[in-house]
């Protein structure tokens, strides 16, 4: 138990995406960076939709597949320092509400930014290979498993 912290687990980044509203906060964000992509003047509404698809899943994959430890608190480094925080929500359970949350929207961007760019092939690859670097290091067979040693310290 950590004293003077507000919350009472040892590591917050198991349970972070569980607080009330939070999933709400993502989405809002999300639409907000939409929102922001397309108040730029010369951007059409296809480039806008890829870019936040793209912009989304970047964030994403840096966030939950790059960083690991527990970037709050330095007390549980020892478990912690070689696990990404994908692998650290939920105590590294699988199929949970979060993690299928959080499986969920980059698909869903995916279907909007294809459609809005009506299936156009350069923007449908662009946004194909984004889901698919965000998605594959989701699956449970990728669980602490380091692709060509990248990321493993």
């Amino acid at each position: 138990m950590n004293v003077g912290t507000a919350h009472s687990e040892q590591n917050p980044t198991h349970s972070y995406f569980n607080s009330k509203g939070m999933w709400l906060t993502y989405l809002l964000i999300v639409a907000l960076l939409h929102f922001l992509v397309m108040s730029v003047p010369f951007f059409t509404v296809a480039v806008a939709w890829t870019l936040t698809n793209l912009f989304h899943n970047v964030g994403m994959f840096y966030t939950l597949h790059v960083t690991k430890g527990t970037p709050w608190e330095t007390a549980d480094q020892g478990k912690a320092r070689l696990l990404t925080q994908w692998e650290q929500i939920d105590y590294g359970e699988q199929f949970t509400a979060t993690k299928k949350f959080l499986t969920l929207v980059p698909i869903v961007l995916f279907f909007l930014a294809s459609f809005y760019t009506k299936y156009d092939k350069i923007h449908f690859l662009i946004n194909l290979t984004s889901l698919g670097f965000v998605l594959v290091p989701k699956l449970p067979f990728f669980h602490g498993v380091r692709l060509f040693n990248i990321n493993k310290y």
